[in-house]
């Protein structure tokens, strides 16, 4: 089995439902449910016999040791953040507890575990570390994208808590031997994402017919990935990459928020015909320290491992403005606080580990 750390969140839940989907071996996940974890995005898994969730802190050491020891999971898939920019420049203490401690305290606990194993699966195991391109820092506009080499700069508290936990990943693996691979992606969209980061923001407030807030001049660029590539690249570095090693992912597809904002508007014109969604849109204040572009090279991955995106940004975008058309529930119960009522807190074991 593996161990999936932030599985009820955007990202842990999309890799979560790809993986079961394709008839891999149970996963276990641990999540603590703050905020961003929405119990909801995984309920088609609650009857599965392969899924287990464990409510817990990735920082409760104690609860570590046991669920490594009960469950002897092969791989732990390291998903669990704190990761809105804002939300760290507001207050960067749970990034610091979070992101650094609590990776940190995960790195112990799965030494400690991985050290235990017979020979064979201890060569087996592997810790993947997601991270972001953000740890680089903010490019030009004609500088070349961001390799695996390339410095990390942080500017923002989100981004120098993600570099912190990197370095500590790293330094696991070359000083414990921890087998440690460290991905660095771009900025994700697809559904489920939720509705304090730009796309899904955007879509919520174009349809209650809000303002369409854009930083600044809106000419920041991000490299935008879809969430389903993430996760089939996740699962290409866990079966082939190499421990110690980093890769870069994503989507290539380089677009300004103020393109992103007009691609989503488009999309909702032709769905809520009537009205010009882009007359919605309103420069407000940029953010403080905001990076001016991100851009990735992944020609390692695509080299190394023969990975690369599948899906193009304008579907991409299409097939996630319809899907919040469609779920409009789910955005309904995260701004009434619904989806924190009655959370769950662990289920029963319903697979032998």
């Amino acid at each position: 089995m593996i161990l999936v750390t932030g599985g009820c969140g955007f990202i842990g839940s999309a890799f979560i439902l790809d993986w079961l989907a394709q008839d891999r071996e149970p996963v276990l996940n641990l999540d603590l449910l703050t905020y961003a974890g929405h119990p909801g995005n995984l309920q088609a898994l609650q009857s599965h016999s392969g899924y287990r969730f464990v409510r817990g802190d990735i920082g409760d050491q104690a609860l570590l040791a046991a669920l490594l020891r009960e469950h002897r999971p092969r791989a732990i898939v390291h998903l669990a953040a704190e990761s809105h920019v804002d939300r760290s420049i507001a207050g960067p203490d749970p990034f610091i507890q979070t992101n650094v401690v609590g990776t940190t305290r995960l790195l112990q606990a799965a030494h400690g575990h991985w050290s235990r194993l017979p020979p064979a699966e201890a060569a087996a195991f592997r810790f993947l570390n997601v991270s972001t391109d953000e740890v680089f820092g903010s490019l030009g506009a004609d500088d070349p994208a961001f390799s695996e080499t390339h410095p990390y700069r942080p500017n923002s508290p989100y981004s120098a808590s993600k570099a912190s936990a990197d370095h500590f990943a790293r330094a696991w693996c070359h000083t414990f031997g921890l087998p440690v691979i460290t991905t660095n992606c771009s900025n994700n969209y697809g559904p489920r994402q939720f509705p304090e980061k730009l796309i899904p923001l955007v879509i919520h407030h174009a349809l209650a017919g809000r303002p369409l807030p854009v930083y600044g001049d809106g000419l920041q660029v991000r490299d935008w990935l879809h969430v389903n590539d993430h996760c089939s690249a996740l699962r290409t570095v866990l079966d082939q990459g190499r421990p110690g090693e980093t890769y870069n992912i994503g989507g290539r597809s380089e677009r300004t928020n103020l393109e992103v904002v007009h691609a989503i508007c488009r999309v909702l014109d032709e769905a809520r015909p009537g009205r010009r969604h882009a007359e919605l849109i309103r420069h407000v204040d940029d953010r403080c320290g905001h990076d001016r572009r991100y851009a990735i090279d992944d020609r390692k991955i695509a080299s190394q491992l023969g990975w690369k995106p599948a899906v193009a940004f304008e579907q991409g975008i299409r097939d996630t403005v319809q899907w919040y058309l469609a779920n409009s529930d789910w955005v309904a119960s995260i701004h009434s606080g619904a989806y924190r009522q009655g959370a769950p807190q662990s289920n029963p074991a319903r697979h032998s580990a």
